[in-house]
């Protein structure tokens, strides 16, 4: 059954992957379920707080990344063991990426408008490992056809092309456009090619002396950003919560 499974629903080998993914998203969503509980006083939920102590959950969740991580590269990616590591692979880093923020911030940043980065790269590492398993390889080597794969030199400059419009789109401040074109490479030519973000390291090098550029820059990432960022944090607030409401200057709380 687990065979016809394996060769019948997703390709030989991406089991794992698939199970790593289920267990990835269902830790999350567990997760934010019993942070929100606790958030609101309901249920039997409580922090863990030995001696007084806060252990947040990526402690545990770094130990099953661990030990999930070197049983799968140990087991291969096939079999019954392959498949346990990949569900404690996927479960420890849905722990791990639910606080991504207090990681990259190195507080406790978790209900705050900061804390919303760990939604924001939980949802980017799924469609990740969604195109990924939908047969995308990094940096759109399967785009390529057999009689290119055979030659070295249409691999190589396939990737370089590919990775150079990666580093554009990073160095134009669209990150979440660098990241999906390191498998969609027609994504990264997107980023590369369009106008900078105003405060990207290409917008400070070469639109410092280029004042149309630089005022179509702002206008168009002001347009972006009214256009997208409400429906963006709607999304955030409906999978995560949404962030404590910081208190006005020179009010109590």
């Amino acid at each position: 059954m687990g065979h016809w499974f394996d060769q019948n629903i997703v390709e030989p080998g991406k089991l794992p992957l698939l199970l790593a993914l289920a267990a990835f998203v269902l830790t999350f969503a567990i997760t934010r379920f019993i942070t929100r509980m606790i958030r609101a006083g309901k249920g039997p939920f409580r922090n863990f707080t030995p001696g007084g102590m806060h252990i947040h959950h990526v402690v545990p969740g770094v130990v099953l990344s661990v030990v999930g991580g070197f049983g799968a590269v140990a087991s291969g990616r096939e079999g019954v063991t392959a498949g346990i590591c990949a569900v404690v692979f996927g479960t420890g880093a849905g722990l791990v990426l639910d606080e991504f923020a207090l990681i990259l911030h190195l507080d406790d940043v978790y209900w705050t408008e900061e804390g919303r980065r760990s939604v924001e790269v939980v949802v980017l590492t799924a469609a990740l490992v969604l195109l990924v398993l939908g047969g995308f390889s990094p940096l759109g080597v399967n785009e390529l056809s057999s009689d290119q794969q055979q030659g070295r030199f249409g691999v190589v400059l396939t990737l370089v092309v590919n990775f150079c419009f990666v580093l554009i789109s990073l160095f134009k401040g669209k990150a979440r456009l660098a990241v999906v074109g390191t498998l969609v490479p027609f994504v990264a030519l997107i980023g590369a090619i369009r106008l900078a973000r105003p405060t990207s390291m290409w917008a400070r090098r070469f639109y410092r002396n280029r004042h149309r550029a630089r005022a179509r820059s702002v206008l168009r990432a002001y347009h972006h950003d009214v256009r997208w960022v409400g429906p963006r944090r709607r999304f955030e607030d409906l999978i995560g919560g949404a962030p404590d409401r910081a208190a006005l200057p020179g009010r109590k709380s």
